[in-house]
C-alpha cells in the first residue's frame, strides 16, 4: 500500500455512485416515453435472462410511445409477458413482431408516488456518497496513525474530501430537482 493518499480514487467512486443514481432514475416512468424504461426488464429466452435490447430494436416514434421490433418471432410472447410482469404498469399491444407500449398520462396521485420514490432514490445516493467519505476519512486516520502523513496533510485531505462530498451531494440535489420538474410537468 502506498503511503500517499489518493483523493481521485474516492472522487471517482462518488462519480460512479452518481452515474448509478442517474441510471436508476432513468427507469422511473414519467409522462414521456424513454427507451431506458425497459433497461431493467429481463426476458427468459434461450435458457437465460436477457435484456430486451438484445432481443429487438427499441424506438420512440412519438413522445408517448415506445416500439420494440422483436427480431425472432418466437420471442414476441416472451417479451410481451416480461413487460406485463414488470413494474411499468403498461399493457403492450402486439402487431406481428412489433410490440407497442403506449405511455399513459400520469395522474396526480401517481406523480406524488413517483416523487416519494425519487426522494428515496436520492437519499440512497447521498448515503452512498457519505459512506465513501467515511471510507476516505478512515483511510486518512489509519495513515495518520501509521505516520504515513502529517497532521497538516490529514487536515488538508479531510477538507478536500469534504469539498468533493459537498459537490457530489449538490449534484444529486440538482439531478433530483430536474427529475421532479419532469415528473410534475403536465
Amino acid at each position: 500500500m502506498s503511503s500517499e493518499f489518493n483523493e481521485t480514487t474516492y472522487s471517482s467512486k462518488m462519480d460512479k455512485s452518481i452515474q448509478s443514481l442517474k441510471k436508476d432514475l432513468s427507469t422511473l416512468r414519467t409522462g414521456r416515453a424513454n427507451p431506458s424504461m425497459l433497461d431493467t426488464i429481463k426476458v427468459d429466452v434461450y435458457g437465460q435472462m436477457m435484456p430486451i435490447e438484445q432481443l429487438g430494436t427499441i424506438n420512440v416514434p412519438e413522445a408517448r410511445l415506445i416500439s420494440v421490433q422483436v427480431w425472432d418471432k418466437s420471442n414476441v410472447p416472451l417479451v410481451d409477458s416480461a413487460i406485463q410482469k414488470s413494474e411499468l404498469g403498461i399493457n403492450p399491444q402486439i402487431d406481428g413482431q412489433i410490440i407497442r407500449l403506449r405511455i399513459p398520462d400520469l395522474t396526480e396521485e401517481r406523480r406524488k408516488e413517483l416523487i416519494k420514490v425519487l426522494k428515496n432514490m436520492g437519499e440512497k445516493g447521498k448515503v452512498s456518497i457519505r459512506n465513501i467519505r467515511r471510507e476516505a476519512n478512515e483511510e486518512l486516520k489509519k495513515k495518520l496513525k501509521d505516520k504515513a502523513i502529517s497532521e497538516d496533510e490529514n487536515k488538508t485531505y479531510e477538507k478536500n474530501i469534504q469539498k468533493i462530498t459537498d459537490s457530489n451531494i449538490e449534484s444529486i440535489d440538482k439531478i433530483l430537482n430536474e427529475k421532479e420538474k419532469e415528473i410534475l410537468q403536465i
